[in-house]
């Protein structure tokens, strides 16, 4: 089962209408891969938005999202983008927090999940 499939269909309830979006082909794309298995994704919008981050549960906290979040800044910063911004899920602010993304405006609910906005400036 893909990863994004089983975080945000299967572990976190999200409606696919929600989660398949139509732009992945315009995104810059990551993966962590043990052997030949996924256990994890993320993406990069033309827009400078990173979304679509997802550890299998069984993979976190072994600093796998970490480099994956790391590799995206990195791609945005090599194109000239002066920040990179996501909609963190509340739970994963301090996750964001840790590599340098400040919260930015009010909380807000997205597809049942309360998130908040961050930002992280790429400048030198």
């Amino acid at each position: 089962m893909r990863v994004r499939t089983r975080v945000f269909f299967v572990e976190q309830g999200v409606p696919e209408s929600l989660e398949v979006d139509g732009r992945d082909p315009q995104c810059i794309h990551v993966a962590a891969f043990c052997a030949d298995r996924i256990l994890g994704t993320g993406r990069l919008l033309p827009d400078g938005r990173i979304g679509r981050m997802a550890v299998l549960a069984e993979s976190r906290s072994r600093g796998i999202g970490g480099r994956m979040l790391e590799t995206l800044v990195d791609a945005a910063r090599a194109r000239g983008d002066a920040q990179v911004r996501l909609a963190a899920q509340v739970g994963a602010i301090p996750f964001y927090s840790r590599h340098g993304f400040v919260a930015r405006g009010d909380k807000f609910i997205e597809a049942g999940i309360l998130h908040q906005e961050m930002v992280r400036g790429l400048g030198d």
